[in-house]
């Protein structure tokens, strides 16, 4: 989807609201495609003293399995947007990825949602940011039990531990 900022390229201080659902259940992130429904993505584009910025939020339900207890989960997730768009790109070797090149007057709108989600998603996904994952002795799910393994103690303080046992 293309959104069209012919009103606001020549005309500091003006802005245009944007509202959109991309979507990405074709992506796929690692062995699992985590977005089953559209990405919602609103804001605005601000003409702030020549340079457009576009501003906003993109926010979804992601549905995997969590990297560190295999949990099945469904999380509600939100990111914000903040790029600029520009009508042409000075140096593409040392291109920024928060900027976004114009297609004429027009921001495509798909590509940058894609790009935000992307760069924001986490590189493991997660049931919850506090996850504890699974015990490495007994495999007992962290979160909702705990577990009466004994630490296993590292070889190089063997020395130590007996100087305590004394």
């Amino acid at each position: 989807m293309l959104l069209g900022l012919s009103k606001i390229i020549d005309r500091p201080g003006a802005s245009v609201p944007f509202s959109t659902a991309v979507d990405l259940s074709d992506l796929r992130y690692g062995i699992s495609y985590p977005v089953t429904e559209p990405v919602r993505a609103e804001g605005q584009v601000r003409n702030t003293a020549g340079v457009l910025v576009m501003t906003g939020s993109i926010e979804t339900t992601i549905h995997g399995t969590c990297d560190r207890c295999a949990t099945a989960f469904d999380r509600e997730i939100q990111f914000p947007i903040d790029v600029v768009l520009v009508t042409e790109l000075c140096n593409e070797e040392n291109e920024d990825e928060w900027v976004f090149p114009l297609e004429g007057d027009s921001a495509d709108l798909e590509d940058i949602v894609r790009t935000v989600f992307v760069l924001n998603l986490d590189s493991k996904l997660l049931c919850s940011d506090d996850c504890k994952g699974l015990c490495c002795g007994c495999g007992r799910n962290l979160n909702f039990e705990s577990c009466s393994c004994q630490k296993e103690l590292d070889p190089r303080f063997a020395a130590l531990k007996q100087l305590l046992e004394k």
